[in-house]
């Protein structure tokens, strides 16, 4: 096959050096809104180079990875559709709710094939909990947490486009309770703290936040996030049934030290990013979009799934800033 990688930056990067490695690809093409680089890109990995998205369009590819800056994605993944081409894009599908539902109907009216780029359902850890869950090792769930907590905050100029912590950052955690326990969120009630770095404040955004989520059978989540976790890259899910309880991301490189005299200390090389910890998810996801392309499998997370997820994420917001529970009949879903 032959592949159009659009943004090569962080993730686009490493996106590309899996797919030059894979063997069912043929041929890959890159663009950057940088063509130097994506020229960089292409000469590390062996792929062609163009310079603009309008030529990667007509240079012949059977499918696009979409790795942008998230303001650009709704645009590639209509333009897709329209090429009639097989999409994968990173999430969000878009900066906020009404973009993301022009996106999707534009995709569906197409019938094209989309993926949303949710790697931790690629996740062993993941996997295995639900797993766990649907199987019934743990009797009646009733308590779910996560965490997901970045080593230092990204840079100001991301922060506006990045749609805030609860789209940005927690918005895995709500996709995680979803796929995990196979139950829909009913409400929430969130709150958010821009103590930090002054960046956030001019952002209009938050550097921590926690939320409560109510399940649809009475289970009780907790989720909280920040960009300010010094000790490393921590993002854990623990759930506890009436028979058992199991963790998520607990680990030998988790960035977590017990205060118990006799546990074990501050671990020697904790995870410092999420491509270092969350590299073969990544890897396993673009397999599994280039089997869909292939027609070998269904795909693991179309649209619909990522507008759930988001469902969530905006619910949190208007909590956020309203300071009330918020159903999430509230918020469109069509």
């Amino acid at each position: 096959m032959r592949i159009g990688l659009l943004g090569t930056g962080r993730i686009g990067s490493f996106h590309a050096g899996v797919l030059a490695r894979h063997p069912a690809v043929e041929a890959l093409v890159v663009a950057d809104i940088d063509p130097a680089r994506a020229a960089a890109v292409a000469g590390r990995t062996g792929a062609h180079a163009v310079t603009t998205a309008t030529e990667l369009f007509d240079a012949g590819v059977d499918a696009v990875v979409i790795a942008s800056a998230t303001s650009a994605h709704a645009e590639l993944i209509g333009r897709a559709a329209r090429a009639c081409l097989p999409a994968f894009c990173e999430k969000p599908v878009a900066l906020d709710l009404a973009g993301t539902l022009r996106a999707l109907r534009e995709a569906e009216r197409a019938h094209s094939v989309l993926q949303l780029g949710f790697m931790r359902r690629f996740d062993a850890g993941y996997a295995a909990a639900r797993a766990a869950v649907r199987e019934g090792a743990l009797g009646r769930l009733h308590t779910v947490r996560t965490v997901t907590s970045d080593p230092a905050p990204p840079p100001a100029a991301y922060l506006p486009l990045s749609g805030g912590l609860f789209r940005d950052c927690l918005i895995h955690d709500f996709d995680m309770v979803r796929w995990v326990t196979g139950r829909e969120v009913v409400r929430v009630y969130a709150a958010g703290s821009d103590a930090g770095p002054a960046m956030f404040r001019t952002a209009g955004d938050v550097d921590t936040a926690a939320a409560l989520l109510t399940l649809d059978d009475g289970t009780l989540v907790t989720a909280t996030s920040t960009r300010c976790n010094g000790a490393g890259y921590d993002v854990r899910m623990e759930l506890a049934g009436e028979r058992d309880q199991i963790a998520v991301g607990v680990d030998d490189r988790t960035p977590l030290t017990s205060a118990e005299p006799n546990a074990p200390g501050a671990p020697a090389d904790p995870w410092p990013g999420f491509l270092e910890r969350f590299a073969p998810a990544y890897e396993a996801e673009l397999d599994a979009f280039l089997r869909l392309v292939r027609g070998e499998a269904a795909n693991p997370c179309d649209g619909r799934e990522a507008l759930s997820a988001l469902r969530v994420a905006e619910a949190c917001e208007v909590s956020r800033r309203e300071r009330r529970p918020v159903e999430l009949t509230e918020i469109p879903s069509a």
